[in-house]
């Protein structure tokens, strides 16, 4: 099988994947958060109201697009697309076995931590071009917080780079299998550089306790304030799959990938992605959100410096035990 055409089916493949697994957690998390509330959740579309998702997003498709008078039209209809085109795109180069990748990129890493921060201006973009006050002020409180959050997640990203020795995301992951062990050894700075990345995540996903673009009690619904219809059911799935994807990120670099015992493989993979992927939202219906200072400070003053150090202590390690590598 050629090149492109490899990549076309497996992308497909998994852009079909991805996209259905965010629509089921839709209903999951609905029913997830009924039952830490004492409530019944979604009942009546469907069994078990497993169609409630379907019959949102024919809804939204039936509902008016609407344009403010005053909006930037060209950027107001570009931002919900290319945020969901950023969230997609990161989930071509992760491996989810040795077979199952859609472009297997020597600097993987590189195009994540790229690809990823572009949802960023994807937001923006909509905060700006709604002509609204609390659609812009949603898209300036992103930046920051993007910004801030995206130097310890690349940070701590660049740990199991340099405990492996290269960008390519299979390649890392070739490097656990090779060790029997995950990125997460040695302790220091595997486990923290984990906690850290996985803290990053949640912010640049924006989700609670790290939600303050969309803050409902402060901003009505941020940027999405304007939005309607599709172009509203876009930035609602870039969510889910942003933090889909960066889970599956997470287990990639520093779970181990698709290695696991007795029978090494796809199912792994997906085993410790949703895992995470669960716990985000644990975390989301347990915790309450953070004031932008709060946030702000906890990034500067703790995880920046926290991920040079881990960085360094990677380094070290590298020079001090090279028969690990």
């Amino acid at each position: 099988m050629s090149g492109l055409v490899h990549g076309a089916v497996y992308g497909v493949l998994i852009l079909a994947v991805v996209l259905t697994t965010s629509g089921l957690w839709i209903w999951g998390e609905r029913k997830f958060a009924a039952r830490l509330q004492t409530r019944l959740g979604p009942t009546i579309v469907g069994p078990f109201g497993l169609l409630q998702a379907v019959a949102d997003v024919l809804k939204l498709l039936q509902k008016e697009d609407i344009i403010p008078a005053q909006a930037d039209r060209a950027l107001f209809n570009l931002a919900p697309v290319l945020a969901a085109f950023c969230a997609l795109g990161v989930a071509a180069v992760i491996p989810f076995s040795p077979d199952v990748i859609a472009s297997d990129l020597d600097v993987g890493v590189l195009y994540i931590l790229g690809l990823g921060a572009l949802t960023t201006i994807a937001i923006f973009l909509g905060g700006w071009a709604s002509n609204n006050k609390f659609a812009l002020l949603g898209g300036m409180r992103s930046v920051a917080q993007a910004i801030s959050y995206e130097i310890p997640l690349v940070l701590a990203a660049m740990v199991p780079v340099i405990l492996a020795g290269s960008l390519s995301v299979s390649d890392i992951v070739r490097w656990q299998v090779g060790h029997h062990m995950f990125a997460l050894w040695p302790i220091v700075p595997g486990l923290p550089a984990f906690g850290i990345f996985f803290m990053a995540m949640l912010a640049e996903s924006n989700r609670i306790p790290f939600d303050i673009p969309e803050a409902e009690s402060e901003l009505v619904g941020g940027i999405t304030t304007e939005y309607t219809g599709i172009k509203f059911t876009l930035f609602y799935m870039a969510e889910y799959v942003h933090t889909l994807v960066g889970s599956a990120v997470a287990a990639a670099l520093f779970l181990g990938g698709w290695d696991g015992p007795f029978a090494p493989g796809l199912h792994w993979m997906v085993a410790k992605t949703l895992v995470l992927f669960v716990s985000v939202y644990w975390i989301r219906w347990s915790l309450v959100r953070f004031r932008s200072d709060q946030l702000l400070t906890m990034c500067w003053r703790y995880l920046v410096p926290a991920s040079v150090l881990l960085v360094l202590a990677a380094a070290l390690w590298v020079q001090l035990f090279p028969e690990f590598l």
